[in-house]
């Protein structure tokens, strides 16, 4: 990783670019400018201009790709995904709303947030679910431990096929986090691998929600240290901001430990919730969704959008315009500060 030293102290390139930017920003903002270096301004004598492409717009990419299915049981959902600010769109999905067979009235649904490229989130977008009902644990018993265990499993044996498959097409450097629900007649599993998050609302309120996986969390940030590596600037060596992921390979290389002691780690975390007939809907989407707004404020908008409208297109639509004005107006006031521009992808399922 490239570094810019300034005497005893080392800062990482992408925070000295993040700081560069913000510079800019600000100052273009009280000129009146649209950004950029002030007109006429040149590098300071002596100073080495290092440039390193910016992964963040100018503009924003407002397209929307919308998505929207049944199941035979009950269950509607809808998709809405955004570029956004990002300089490339790195997140894909997958929604199976009747998996088939003896699995016909279960449903999965999941979305995957890459970093460091596309390839490996798409690539766990169209392997993942095979892999998981490769493992032969889920049937109609509906068993939760079973369940469980294929999951995890399918997480696992989705990784080490990965990591062949990355080798020998050069994507080593990349990485997805998953987050994605498992809808059987009588459960719900989250799967939640990284920083995004999938909730349920129950009867207007926040029922669960899943935790993200962040390197300064203590139980992550032990595993990270035994494995030989640091926390600094919230991110694992000073550079990657989750602490589980799929790929990202040159952050599991450490002997002796099992793909769950790495420092990244493919491991899931799965847990098991009842289902209930007060159920309302489930939201899942990536963390520039959940960087810009809560649980209890986002489970409020969609339970108050619900009531007046019926398509949830269109409810997926207003949750993405609805960070994306936050994200707008955090990043343009002088003194608030925002984690940085997203990608977004939400998947919302309303329970009949």
């Amino acid at each position: 990783m490239r570094t810019a030293r300034k005497g005893s102290v080392e800062m990482p390139a992408f925070v000295r670019q993040l700081v560069k930017e913000t510079e800019k920003r600000v100052s273009s903002f009280f000129k009146g400018g649209r950004g950029g270096a002030a007109e006429g301004e040149q590098p300071g004598k002596g100073e080495k201009e290092e440039v390193i492409p910016s992964p963040y717009l100018d503009r924003p990419v407002l397209d929307k790709l919308m998505e929207e299915g049944c199941a035979r049981w009950g269950l509607t959902y809808a998709l809405g995904s955004m570029q956004g600010w990002r300089a490339n769109m790195e997140d894909f999905h997958n929604c199976v709303p009747q998996l088939g067979g003896e699995l016909a009235d279960w449903s999965f649904f999941a979305v995957f947030d890459g970093h460091a490229g596309s390839m490996v989130a798409q690539h766990c977008s169209q392997h993942l679910l095979g892999h998981i009902l490769a493992t032969g644990g889920m049937g109609p018993e509906d068993d939760p431990e079973k369940v469980k265990g294929a999951i995890i499993e399918g997480f696992l044996q989705t990784d080490k096929h990965l990591h062949s498959v990355a080798r020998r097409e050069g994507w080593e450097r990349g990485g997805t986090t998953v987050v994605a629900t498992l809808i059987s007649p009588y459960y719900i599993y989250f799967i939640n691998c990284g920083d995004s998050r999938a909730m349920l609302c129950r009867s207007g309120q926040v029922c669960f929600s899943t935790e993200d996986h962040k390197p300064y969390s203590p139980l992550e940030k032990e595993r990270i240290e035994s494995a030989g590596g640091s926390v600094s600037f919230q991110r694992i060596n000073g550079s990657l901001a989750v602490s589980r992921a799929l790929g990202d390979f040159s952050y599991k290389g450490a002997e002796n430990r099992t793909p769950s002691q790495q420092m990244v780690s493919p491991e899931p975390e799965v847990c098991v919730v009842e289902r209930s007939p007060a159920d309302e809907f489930l939201v899942l989407a990536c963390d520039g969704v959940w960087d810009t707004i809560s649980n209890e404020e986002l489970c409020a908008f969609i339970h108050n959008r619900l009531r007046v409208c019926t398509d949830l297109r269109d409810v997926c639509s207003q949750v993405i315009d609805l960070c994306l004005y936050k994200v707008r107006t955090c990043y343009c006031q002088p003194g608030h500060v925002t984690t940085g521009p997203f990608n977004y992808k939400t998947i919302q399922h309303l329970m009949h």
